[in-house]
């Protein structure tokens, strides 16, 4: 390959002012532009060169086309330069033609053919799908595996989860903050958490925005929401855990459990509905045939004797295990919102109910059998706050800055958290949840 020519056809569009490769994306594209002249980039997805003909198929992201070379209809030079590795990264200029034996109805006739950058080390795996690859190894090369058409498909729809997120929160009159990575102590309790290094002093990785967006509603900001980083130093290798998440919080002041479950039906309806419209192509990329739920609202102790009821045993006061989260699905629905759990099974800022304070004001969102969100109303009462945390075996002192707080007119206020690439994994239908995380954080994957 002559670099010399590369490097001088970048210069001559420099030089022109007109440093785009590429004019169209391949989902611009239809018949009705034959005779159009076109340049797209990409990367060549597979090459058929049977002798007079060769039939490249050209992928970006947003899709897939076939570019036809015939003998005597494009030049020989030109034929040459299609037949490609795959995942060689090209630009390609040609006519659109009508083709009704090709898939889309239409194809490229091609002018022009570069290799951007031609290949130097060996594709790891067969991005086509053709040849199944591991999962450790396309996370190796992550990057490589999100060529792959239904990797793309779980982050434009992870994407749209955000989007919609923000949208209805906006419109519901809240405040986008942010809040710190960097804490001085466990926000919800116990010792699991990531120590660093801060100057003189050890610091720790927020396992939670919980306290912070407190901090703001009693401020004054009234309904805050949040999409942040969190990390949980637990030693865990299952389907369903991460060390580094995307949670979306909200919180609200003048509010108790009541008022937020609202708005969590509110947004987690409408985050499905959202993807079910925007992202019908991604859908069924990944054969998901996403239906909008009918949210359920259930107390923990109705669902703990119904579970005993259909064979599953639990005794109360027990937290939910995978199986009771499944067979909850099974026995009432997709989109179920679990209330009253039993105090002593919840954070410690968790408002005990007035009436039983065994039963706290508290509650979880079950989606397709898989808790995707946390809620509660929080204590707001200093001295109960101090009580709280001493029966989970820590210092009030430790938390200071936190109790000090209430003691200055805080209202009382709820909130709750999604966790992002549960909901993901639970929407898109897969198994494991690194498969939603673009470069997951486990207990032995740092890298890449």
């Amino acid at each position: 390959m002559d670099y010399t020519i590369n490097l001088l056809y970048f210069a001559e569009y420099i030089i022109w002012g007109v440093f785009l490769l590429r004019s169209h994306y391949i989902n611009e594209l239809n018949a009705q532009m034959e005779g159009k002249e076109v340049s797209l980039c990409g990367w060549v997805h597979e090459v058929r060169n049977i002798g007079k003909i060769v039939f490249m198929l050209l992928r970006d992201n947003t899709g897939i086309v076939q570019v036809t070379a015939k003998e005597g209809v494009v030049n020989k030079e030109i034929m040459e330069k299609m037949d490609l590795p795959k995942e060689s990264v090209v630009m390609v200029k040609g006519i659109v033609s009508k083709n009704s034996e090709a898939k889309k109805g239409f194809e490229i006739i091609p002018k022009e053919v570069i290799d951007l950058n031609p290949l130097s080390s060996k594709i790891p795996f067969e991005v086509t799908g053709k040849v199944p690859a591991d999962l450790d190894v396309r996370l190796e090369y992550r990057y490589i595996d999100l060529r792959r058409r239904e990797t793309t498909a779980i982050f434009k729809i992870e994407s749209t989860i955000l989007q919609t997120f923000r949208s209805i929160l906006y419109k519901s009159g809240f405040t986008e903050i942010r809040t710190p990575s960097i804490v001085a102590a466990a926000t919800e309790g116990g010792t699991e958490l990531f120590p660093v290094t801060y100057f003189e002093r050890i610091a720790y990785l927020s396992q939670s925005p919980q306290l912070y967006k407190q901090l703001a509603v009693i401020g004054g900001l009234d309904k805050v929401f949040m999409i942040v980083p969190v990390f949980r130093a637990e030693k865990h290798n299952t389907t369903e855990h991460l060390n580094e998440i995307t949670q979306m919080d909200i919180e609200m002041g003048f509010a108790n459990h009541e008022d937020v479950i609202k708005v969590l039906k509110k947004v987690g309806v409408g985050i499905i509905k959202e993807v079910k419209k925007k992202n019908a192509q991604e859908l069924e990329e990944l054969g998901v045939d996403l239906k909008v739920p009918k949210p359920v609202e259930v107390t923990y102790t109705k669902a703990v004797e119904r579970l005993n009821q259909n064979g599953i045993s639990i005794e109360f006061g027990e937290d939910l295990k995978r199986e009771h989260e499944e067979m909850i699905a099974k026995l009432y629905g997709d989109f179920v919102v679990l209330k009253g759990y039993p105090t002593k099974v919840r954070a410690f800022y968790t408002m005990p109910n007035e009436k039983n304070p065994e039963i706290s004001n508290s509650f979880d969102l079950i989606y397709k059998g898989l808790e995707i969100s946390s809620g509660a109303q929080r204590i707001h009462i200093p001295q109960l706050l101090e009580e709280a945390i001493r029966k989970r075996g820590m210092d009030p002192k430790n938390f200071e800055f936190y109790i000090n707080a209430f003691r200055q007119g805080a209202p009382p206020h709820a909130g709750w958290s999604i966790g992002l690439e549960r909901f993901a994994m639970k929407i898109t239908n897969k198994s494991n949840i690194r498969e939603c995380s673009l470069f997951p954080r486990d207990r032995t994957r740092v890298t890449p």
